[in-house]
């Protein structure tokens, strides 16, 4: 990272978009596995509110034939063994990475990480509209803490 100021900074995520076969279906699937208020739908997309960001969710009628082993998103829970527990009950099949992975019907790849293991962090407003009281692990404090980041 460079001191210049002449390239703007990322700050951060504001929604992620995958291509479904079918937006419908996708909203139905996503919905058997996380809990999440819809935030807006056409004829070809949903969008997946998560607070101050969200999943769009696009028809493609190439959805599913450019997958690979390394493209992905790590999509942020508050329970993570809720997450294992629908996908089993769901039947999709966790991918072999050690963590908890799965792929959609189409083939996008998921990362579930629970939100108090990981640097990543909602403003306290956010968590409050979202009607979430969330803490973090000793772990992820000292890194955020490392950064110059904690909190506290």
């Amino acid at each position: 990272m460079s001191d210049d100021s002449d390239r703007a900074r990322m700050v951060g995520i504001n929604h992620v978009a995958l291509s479904v076969g079918d937006a419908a279906a996708a909203r139905e699937f996503y919905g058997s596995i996380f809990d999440f208020p819809v935030r807006g739908e056409t004829d070809s997309a949903v969008f997946l509110d998560m607070g101050d960001q969200f999943l769009a969710l696009s028809e493609d009628d190439d959805a599913g034939e450019t997958t690979d082993g390394h493209r992905h998103f790590g999509l942020v829970v508050d329970d993570a063994e809720l997450v294992e527990r629908r996908l089993a009950e769901e039947g999709v099949e966790r991918l072999d990475q050690g963590g908890l992975d799965f792929r959609d019907p189409w083939g996008n790849r998921i990362q579930v990480v629970q939100y108090d293991t990981v640097q990543f962090t909602k403003a306290e407003g956010v968590l409050d509209g979202m009607d979430l009281d969330l803490d973090k692990t000793d772990a992820a404090l000292d890194e955020l803490a490392a950064k110059g980041m904690a909190s506290e």
